[in-house]
């Protein structure tokens, strides 16, 4: 299994710790780099620093040389696709070919309402990425883009320069069962789950290859990866050390006490405990069908806990 690491962009996340933490997980072996795409903090304080995903992705392309990288996920609605498109392609050309695009059709509605974004119902919201995608992929194929959806319209458009990867490829993030599995089965080179544990990404994992099979497309085309948060360290005591740093990123972790807080977090897909539980936790996952564990990282101060895990349990997984 590869582990990359991953970072709530909008939590306080300063120019100087995103350029360490790119050259952290280069050196340290990681696989991959990602961040979220949000406006401001969904944990607590909203006047913290919130880098903007795509220059953030472009610093990241320059800071590294190995590592692939992207957003998950950027929502549909935030941009128009085919802006989304340009920016990719030219990120992905910075990156020497390293970049994933990862899209989902949007959630937070308080975000949406602070920065005067429209945030129409479920239904239209998942119209929208469909079309997006296509618009997306119509703009990096080669020649000229046309499109004609309820949504987006292209006439004609160039997207030059065009992506260095062909096809660059496209994460969707989500797992419902009757519209996101399905578009990830119609157009993703990889599929992305957070919030859920070993069964359920089996479950999910599951519904996605009947979805690749209705469209007939053969289910080793689409990679399968989960993203979720980490508690961790050598003994119980590092582990409820590490604990305390990220209800300090995370207040509403805080009123709960420590023991219904971890067993919580492990339902909804994190890894907790020692080392070797980790490990068992992340094998776990891969007989499940994860081929990649993206690490939530929330503590952006401590680098330890990643040399501690690029040290003691990449080597275990690899």
């Amino acid at each position: 299994m590869r582990l990359g690491v991953m970072i709530e962009g909008q939590e306080g996340l300063t120019w100087d710790r995103w350029r360490r933490l790119a050259r952290a997980t280069e050196d340290l072996g990681f696989a991959s780099l990602w961040r979220s795409d949000h406006f401001s903090s969904l944990f607590g304080d909203r006047a913290q620093p919130a880098l903007e995903t795509w220059i953030s992705l472009a610093t990241a392309a320059q800071e590294t040389k190995r590592v692939r990288l992207g957003p998950l996920v950027c929502s549909m609605t935030f941009r128009h696709p085919s802006l989304l498109a340009r920016m990719a392609a030219q990120v992905d050309v910075l990156s020497g070919g390293r970049l994933e695009v990862g899209v989902g059709a949007g959630w937070n509605v308080m975000e949406h309402e602070s920065f005067g974004i429209e945030f129409p119902p479920l239904k239209e919201r998942m119209d929208m990425l469909e079309e997006g995608v296509q618009v997306m992929q119509a703009l990096w194929a080669e020649g000229k883009a046309s499109f004609s959806g309820r949504h987006y319209r292209l006439k004609d458009a160039t997207c030059h320069p065009k992506p260095a990867q062909t096809p660059l490829p496209l994460i969707i993030g989500g797992t419902g069962e009757r519209r996101t599995l399905l578009i990830a089965a119609r157009y993703a080179s990889h599929w992305n789950a957070v919030g859920v544990d070993p069964k359920t990404f089996a479950e999910k994992r599951a519904v996605l290859e009947r979805h690749c099979a209705a469209v007939g497309r053969d289910p080793a085309e689409v990679r399968r990866s989960v993203m979720g948060g980490f508690i961790l360290g050598r003994s119980d005591a590092d582990v409820r050390g590490h604990f305390q740093r990220v209800v300090a990123a995370m207040p509403p972790l805080s009123q709960l006490d420590a023991e219904t807080a971890l067993s919580g977090l492990k339902g909804r897909g994190w890894l907790v405990g020692t080392v070797n539980e980790v490990v068992e936790q992340l094998g776990a996952f891969e007989v499940a069908g994860a081929g990649e564990f993206m690490l939530q990282h929330h503590d952006q101060e401590d680098l330890g806990v990643l040399e501690l895990i690029a040290g003691e349990i990449l080597p275990q997984v690899a």
